[in-house]
């Protein structure tokens, strides 16, 4: 299947869920089946972006989040106010449909979560983002997150690194 151009927009009911696959089965049962309860529920907002026929080519959610400042690196801890709690964005999940792997649609999706939250009116300091494997790890340290010491599978990006 072919790349681009592609809509991006909050998830609704519209968008068909049924035939997403991107090859992890949690994350297209998530999308497929629990999604829209959590949505509902305010604990997730979701992205997607479709073809213009339609057709999902992969999906983010973003929730509202915090991380302890002791957790972070000290370089970083030490530039923040000494609240203990500090006020951050979690990217949930992030997939790209298998049909359009490989054409950079994920990076587009991670710099459009970016974006959103860093215009956000709701100040937050960071992203935080949970990978899955090294695989996913790779994929965020390539854009810029940073992994926190003591959980090198969690990492995050401060928000003003993104304006």
């Amino acid at each position: 299947m072919s790349g681009g151009p592609f809509v991006m927009a909050s998830l609704n009911g519209d968008h068909d869920r049924s035939t997403f696959s991107c090859a992890t089965e949690a994350l297209d049962r998530y999308f497929q089946q629990q999604l829209s309860q959590d949505v509902r529920r305010r604990v997730a907002a979701c992205f997607v972006a479709s073809t213009l026929t339609g057709t999902v080519a992969g999906y983010y959610t973003l929730a509202s989040s915090s991380m302890m400042l002791g957790d972070l690196p000290p370089e970083v801890a030490n530039k923040l106010p000494r609240y203990p709690l500090v006020p951050a964005v979690r990217m949930g999940r992030l997939a790209v449909d298998k049909a359009f792997a490989g054409q950079g649609l994920g990076a587009a999706l991670l710099a459009d979560a970016l974006v959103r939250a860093a215009q956000s009116e709701i100040a937050a300091y960071a992203m935080v983002v949970d990978a899955k494997d090294d695989k996913a790890k790779a994929f965020y340290t390539h854009h810029g997150f940073i992994a926190f010491p003591d959980a090198p599978l969690t990492l995050f990006l401060p928000l003003a690194s993104v304006k």
